[in-house]
């Protein structure tokens, strides 16, 4: 771009100045929609999924978009120096499994003047990408005859970055008649969302190209890229510019799909939140250095997706630079290697599910029978839906002394419902509360506490062939809880299952006291898990801790020994102090297994507080994969 822009009839200097913190926002959507439908949008094939060629991986919750603006200065008549974009390429390349790179994206004004020695150049330049990263570029006003919209014809860049530059790229789903506007389906975090690259300025032909692209992928989210969208004032706020005005009114407001815009154009970096007509946001950015030194030294952004923590994280960097020698950079070298200010380098919170709920909404799996989760080996297993109890009410309902709840393992190990003390009617009520991947969509609510001591069990009957279960050859016990939030009260050492009995008279000597039970998992006062097993064999109290659980959120929980020692997962992730200690079996002593309480000294205290979900036993070690949600999360 010049150094002068036209805004809005008002000719305004744009002098270097600070950059202005950013924050995008991204996600991914649903299935691909069927080849037959993306055929007759113009679009073809369907997305590469899994870990692919230079070790990309679309499944992996995490995934980053790299983002290149105007790199003119570089491809400027005799004056052009490719190296710096030939090192950012080799970048992306070397960075992409351990970055897991899914794409990038060009915003235009590759080239100062156009010319076909510049396109030339620059188009032998991008080839170090092929075959490596998928890419889209699109026309700035400097590449083409700015003059003109996207129905100008044939050019030198339409000649070496028209369409025919993508259509071996996985990425690469169709373009407009004339060739200057791009689509192309990303796949990151298991999903699948779309880049709509758009010319410089496009006509309402385009326009109309462009909206039916998103109506032919309805639940994708979708990044729109162009090369003049919007302009920020002194203090970092952007409005849109004249043409990014025509674009949201003629096609991002319209289109709750579209959730981020990028452009470049115009420096120095800025950013605005808009609300588009279903009462969302929508991001728009812009992203140049060219007035940096070294016309930018092709620096790339790169955001960085985490969609298990629900943050993108963005880092700004000059990969020439990167390379060097730190001794050997020059001074204007060292200081614009990395852009480390709130501009460029920062974190921002994105609620994926609740921003695209509009046209992609997040369906709950559906529940599983119980015939699905009995693996061979399977002890006894509980669930809290009509499946599994005798009597189910409505949300809050209590649950009264004596109803059952079935052992669906068919060993008989069936629970019995008792209130602990003079525990009133709400110690345990029914809940359609669940945890996502649960199996059975219910629970129960375990109103347990201290002073006076209150609370509810679930016990096997005195003759049930798990209570004296040894578990020689190992075992995995599961279940799913969720903490009260607020978490209100003294809950510090309560219990969520265990067998009754005394250590002691299992003939142990090493615990804390004789009195503990033989097994048991327990919250502690800083809401760290522990679980505590006197083996069978073992004369040891080999004990388990985790982080501190939070409030307010379902968990999956797995104790898994495999005959030797015990590991546990909280969410199907190891925690980390899991003793080395030996630990063959459990100590029982024929008495029964109860779920939502610890005994001392063969009696019960408090209760447990909060819900439990399913809960299952297998006689066997059994890998994350095979929880009852794979992988626990």
């Amino acid at each position: 771009m010049d150094r002068t822009e036209d805004r809005g009839g008002q000719r305004t200097r744009l002098d270097r100045r600070a950059l202005l913190q950013t924050a995008v926002a991204a996600a991914a959507a649903v299935a691909a929609v069927a080849a037959a439908a993306a055929a007759a949008a113009g679009v073809a094939g369907a997305p590469a999924a899994g870990r692919g060629r230079h070790g990309y991986d679309g499944e992996s919750p995490r995934f980053a978009l790299a983002v290149l603006p105007d790199t003119q200065y570089l491809f400027d008549a005799d004056s052009a120096d490719p190296e710096p974009l030939r090192a950012t390429f080799r970048y992306l390349v070397g960075e992409r499994r351990e970055a897991n790179i899914a794409f990038m994206a060009h915003l235009g004004d590759v080239t100062e003047h156009g010319t076909a020695d510049e396109i030339r150049l620059a188009a032998a330049t991008f080839r170090t990408l092929h075959g490596t990263v998928p890419y889209s570029v699109l026309a700035g006003n400097h590449d083409i005859d700015g003059s003109r919209d996207d129905q100008r014809g044939d050019s030198a860049y339409l000649d070496a970055f028209g369409p025919e530059r993508y259509r071996r790229m996985p990425t690469f789903r169709g373009a407009s008649d004339d060739g200057y506007n791009t689509c192309h389906v990303l796949r990151g975090g298991g999903r699948e969302w779309l880049v709509l690259a758009l010319d410089w300025r496009i006509s309402d032909r385009g326009l109309r190209w462009a909206q039916g692209v998103l109506d032919r992928f309805p639940e994708l989210p979708v990044i729109l890229t162009t090369h003049d969208l919007a302009w920020a004032d002194e203090d970092g706020a952007a409005e849109l510019s004249g043409h990014g005005r025509r674009l949201w009114d003629g096609l991002i407001r319209g289109n709750d799909q579209i959730f981020l815009a990028l452009g470049g154009h115009y420096w120095p970096p800025g950013r605005t939140v808009l609300t588009n007509d279903a009462g969302n946001d929508v991001h728009v950015h812009i992203t140049n250095y060219q007035d940096r030194y070294y016309g930018g030294a092709a620096m790339i952004r790169l955001y960085a997706f985490d969609l298990v923590r629900g943050v993108i994280d963005v880092e700004t960097c000059a990969p020439w630079f990167l390379a060097r020698d730190p001794d050997r950079r020059s001074p204007l070298a060292a200081e614009t290697v990395e852009l480390t200010g709130p501009a460029d380098r920062f974190s921002m919170e994105i609620g994926f599910a609740e921003r695209f709920a509009g046209f992609a909404p997040v369906v709950p799996p559906r529940p599983r029978p119980p015939a699905a989760v009995l693996p061979r080996g399977t002890v006894a297993y509980w669930r809290f839906d009509p499946a599994g109890l005798a009597a189910v009410g409505r949300d809050g309902e209590p649950v009264a002394d004596g109803v059952r709840a079935r052992d669906l393992s068919g060993n008989g190990n069936d629970l019995t419902v008792r209130r602990l003390h003079d525990s009133g009617p709400t110690a345990l009520t029914w809940s359609d509360g669940h945890h996502e991947g649960q199996p059975a969509h219910a629970s129960l609510r375990f109103d347990g506490g201290k002073g006076p001591d209150r609370g509810a069990i679930l016990t096997t009957a005195a003759g049930a062939p798990l209570n004296s279960e040894k578990f020689t050859s190992g075992y995995t016990i599961e279940t799913y809880l969720k903490l009260p939030e607020p978490f209100e009260g003294d809950h510090a050492w309560m219990g969520i299952l265990s067998w009754e009995g005394r250590n002691g008279d299992a003939g142990k000597t090493t615990g804390w006291s004789p009195e503990e039970p033989t097994c048991s998992l327990n919250l502690s006062p800083e809401r760290f898990l522990q679980f505590v097993v006197y083996p069978h064999r073992q004369d040891a109290d080999p004990t388990s801790w985790s982080h501190a659980l939070p409030v307010g959120r379902w968990m999956h929980l797995a104790v898994v020994n495999d005959g030797r020692r015990t590991v546990v997962y909280v969410d199907g992730s190891k925690i980390a102090r899991n003793p080395a200690q030996r630990s063959t079996g459990i100590a029982t002593l024929g008495k029964p297994f109860v779920i939502g309480a610890t005994q001392f000294e063969e009696k019960y205290g408090q209760g447990f507080y909060g819900w439990i979900g399913d809960t299952r036993i297998v006689a066997g070690a059994l890998s994350p994969r095979d929880f009852l949600t794979p992988g626990g999360s």
